[in-house]
């Protein structure tokens, strides 16, 4: 069983795959984890150093690669992952893929409560008073990504064990 979270920042993906993994009996792994062991350098500092694009290619090396050599797991990608070259051609076709489906205000109230804003480049320049216009745009531009996971999750107004109960269920 391969599973593939897909989502925006902050909508769960890591916490609620971690949950998911075990209720499911297989490893969790998380792409942004897997990218920072390859480069020896966390995703902040390839952005900062090496910028987007040269991330996007290095991320879509580390996913395909990730994804023809391991069998059984919960994969979490990065909010991105599924936007760029062909890499929500590539889950679709090598796992189950799910995006959970978070609204502005949950994935605002998310983002709210990170402390350390340095990790997710993409916001850390965002003002807080710009953040829900950001996310709303952002949104809009990712979600017909999203929206050709193999199933959606809505995520608001749920526990993460419920949710990954929810994806469980739809395993089977």
């Amino acid at each position: 069983m391969k599973i593939v979270l897909l989502g925006y920042m902050a909508s769960g993906k890591s916490s609620i795959g971690k949950k998911l993994a075990k209720k499911l009996n297989l490893p969790f792994k998380d792409l942004d984890e897997l990218i920072s062991e390859k480069e020896e350098s966390s995703i902040p500092e390839i952005f900062k150093n090496k910028g987007e694009i040269y991330f996007r290619k290095i991320e879509s090396e580390v996913l395909q690669k990730f994804l023809e050599n391991e069998h059984n797991f919960v994969l979490a990608v990065g909010g991105g992952t599924p936007c760029y070259g062909n890499n929500l051609d590539y889950i679709n076709k090598n796992t189950t893929s799910v995006y959970l489906k978070a609204s502005i205000k949950t994935i605002y109230k998310n983002l709210s409560k990170v402390k350390n804003k340095d990790k997710r480049p993409l916001v850390s320049k965002v003002k807080s008073e710009d953040l829900q216009e950001f996310i709303a745009k952002h949104l809009f531009e990712r979600r017909p990504f999203y929206e050709k996971a193999h199933l959606t999750i809505d995520i608001d107004h749920k526990t993460q064990k419920e949710i990954a109960q929810e994806i469980s269920l739809n395993m089977r």
